[in-house]
C-alpha cells in the first residue's frame, strides 16, 4: 500500500531469533510503512549478562544484522539505534549485587561501545535514559550520570539520543543538561511520549487521540509503536502495523501537514535523515 508519504516508526525492537523479526517488518511495509528506527532490545533479553562494556557488542551486532535484513524489505530503509537500556541498573543492583556506582560505570562503558558504531556510520543514534519506576536515591543519581554521559557522547559524535524516562510532560532539566554539553535539545528524543512535552522532542505513542493532539499542537514530533517483538508478550505495547494505519487515518482527517512534520521534517531536523530521498520506489 502506498500512502503517498514516507512513514517512519521512530522506535521499535526486532528479535530475529525469538520474535517475529522480518515478518513484523513485512507487516509494516504491507500497510505503507517505509522507514524504521530499530532500537536494540534490552541486553538481558538477548542473553547478554554484561560484565564489561565490550560484552554489549554482541547485542549491537545482532541489531545491525536485523536492520540490514529490514532494509531489504522496505521501500525506504531502517537505521539502528544502539545503547544501554536504563532498566539494566536495577538488574545489576537488585539481582547481581552491583553497587550503583559500579552499575553506572558498566552502563557508561556500554555506551562508549555504542557510540563507536555511530562514529563509524554504522548506527544513527544512541539510546539511554533513566528508570520510569521508583528507585533509591543512589540508583536515581547513578542513572542520571549515565544519561548525562549519553548526552556528552551524543554531542561529541553529533548524533541524536533517544531516552527512556519516567512519564512526564517536562524534560527541561534534561534539555538543560544537553545544552550544557553542546547537544541541541531538539536532538534529544523522549520515546514513549505523550502529545505534550517541554524541553526535548517527543516520540509520540501512536494512540489516535494523542496523535491528533500532537498534530494540533503544531510542534515537531515523531511517531512510534515501541513494538517489543517478544513472543511471551504478544499484546504488549503496539503492533508493527500501527504507525502506517495511524498515518492513513491522519491523512483522511486532513492532518497532511502534521504527517509531513512527523515523517519528513522532524526526522531531518533530529537525525539528519532524508526519508524522501531514501525511498526506492
Amino acid at each position: 500500500m502506498d500512502l503517498g508519504t514516507p512513514v517512519l516508526d521512530n522506535h521499535l525492537h526486532l528479535d530475529p531469533e525469538h520474535g517475529r523479526g522480518i515478518d513484523a517488518v513485512e507487516d509494516f511495509a504491507r500497510l505503507g510503512g517505509t522507514h524504521l528506527l530499530v532500537v536494540n532490545k534490552p541486553s538481558w533479553h538477548l542473553g547478554c549478562e554484561a560484565e564489561t562494556g565490550e560484552d554489549f557488542r554482541t547485542v549491537f551486532e545482532t541489531t545491525l544484522g536485523v536492520v540490514a535484513q529490514a532494509s531489504e524489505v522496505l521501500d525506504g530503509r531502517a537505521w539502528p539505534v544502539l545503547g544501554v537500556h536504563p532498566g539494566l541498573v536495577s538488574r545489576l543492583v537488585d539481582e547481581r549485587g552491583f553497587e550503583p556506582a559500579e552499575a553506572r560505570d558498566l552502563m557508561c562503558d556500554g555506551l562508549d561501545v555504542a557510540v563507536e558504531y555511530v562514529r563509524e556510520d554504522r548506527a544513527l543514534a544512541l539510546k539511554s535514559g533513566r528508570p520510569h519506576y521508583d528507585v533509591s536515591d543512589a540508583v536515581w543519581e547513578a542513572s542520571n550520570d549515565v544519561l548525562r554521559h549519553a548526552l556528552s557522547l551524543g554531542a561529541d559524535a553529533d548524533c541524536a539520543v533517544q531516552l527512556h524516562t519516567e512519564s512526564t510532560e517536562d524534560l527541561t532539566d534534561v534539555a538543560g543538561w544537553a545544552d550544557e554539553r553542546g547537544l541541541p535539545p531538539k536532538k534529544v528524543v523522549k520515546h514513549y511520549a505523550g502529545p505534550r512535552l517541554d524541553g526535548v522532542t517527543p516520540s509520540v505513542m501512536s494512540e489516535p487521540d494523542w496523535l491528533r493532539e500532537a498534530a494540533e499542537e503544531g510542534k515537531p514530533f515523531l511517531m512510534e509503536t515501541d513494538f517489543v517483538d517478544d513472543p511471551d508478550r504478544p499484546g504488549a505495547v503496539l503492533g508493527p502495523k500501527t504507525v502506517p494505519r495511524r498515518v492513513r487515518t491522519l491523512l483522511d482527517e486532513g492532518y497532511d501537514e502534521a504527517v509531513r512534520r512527523a515523517h519528513v521534517e522532524t526526522p531531518r531536523s533530529v537525525y539528519g535523515i532524508d526519508t524522501r530521498a531514501t525511498l526506492s520506489k
